[in-house]
């Protein structure tokens, strides 16, 4: 299966980047690192994510949870869709 990434997904990478490589830049790299190597096993496991069950299609739309982040995906015939990420602290916000 492919990866491919929706515009908000994209912002939502650079915007967790930057704030965290702020205060730290070895910390941003790290969390980017662990981020896409999560989401690289979406290709070959991409139903290890959650169902989220107040989607229209619970069994296609899934949350991945990498340490404190958690990437929102669709999974289509033969891509996997990355529809945003967010910490685990931002729950409430309007992403």
């Amino acid at each position: 299966m492919k990866i491919q990434y929706s515009p908000e997904a994209v912002d939502d990478l650079i915007r967790l980047r930057e704030f965290i490589a702020a205060k730290n830049p070895y910390a941003a790299k790290h969390v980017a690192q662990k981020l896409l190597s999560g989401i690289e096993k979406l290709k070959v496991f991409p139903e290890i994510g959650l169902s989220v069950q107040q989607s229209q299609d619970p069994e296609k739309i899934r949350d991945l949870f990498v340490t404190n982040y958690t990437v929102r995906y669709l999974i289509g015939q033969e891509t996997i869709f990355i529809l945003r990420v967010w910490h685990g602290k931002e729950i409430g916000k309007d992403l």
